[in-house]
């Protein structure tokens, strides 16, 4: 039988070492992390970066926010409404145009963005682990190139 054979490659694949199962893992300890830092526990990883976009892009369109948090349109869509229940946002509509929005930060969104942004750097620190500074480092530069943020 030959050795790159269909049947040899499926033998030696485990699931629990590929690329995208470590990448989820390491995005829900990720999360679970924030959600154990931030003390607004009301308040997701996800929504959170749809707030930092928001304030980095005042009147953002709702395709403007998911291009910029990597996120699709719909769970943006959905994030912003919830985010607008909170009074965390808000959103304005074109004139006849109801699918054409644009979002901005509420004093209430800006004051939950200040008080969760001191525990931003602690949440990367605690999700690095005991990684040292060269392999941080390289692990952004990896990240940026798969994800394709590099280019970006």
């Amino acid at each position: 039988m030959n050795p790159a054979s269909p049947v040899n490659a499926s033998a030696d694949y485990h699931v629990t070492d590929q690329v995208g199962h470590l990448l989820r893992r390491a995005y829900q300890r990720h999360t679970a992390i924030f959600q154990s830092v931030v003390p607004a526990s009301q308040l997701s990883a996800a929504q959170f970066v749809v707030l930092c976009v928001v304030r980095e892009r005042p009147g953002a369109t709702i395709a403007e926010i998911a291009q910029a948090s990597a996120m699709d349109e719909p769970s943006v869509r959905g994030l912003v409404e919830r985010l607008k229940w909170t009074d965390w946002v808000s959103v304005a509509h074109e004139p006849g145009d109801k699918r054409h929005a644009t979002v901005t930060l509420t004093e209430q969104g800006r004051r939950t963005v200040g008080e969760t942004l001191p525990h931003a750097q602690q949440i990367t620190e605690l999700t690095f682990g005991d990684l040292n500074a060269e392999e941080r480092q390289q692990l952004i530069r990896l990240l940026r190139r798969i994800s394709g943020a590099a280019a970006a």
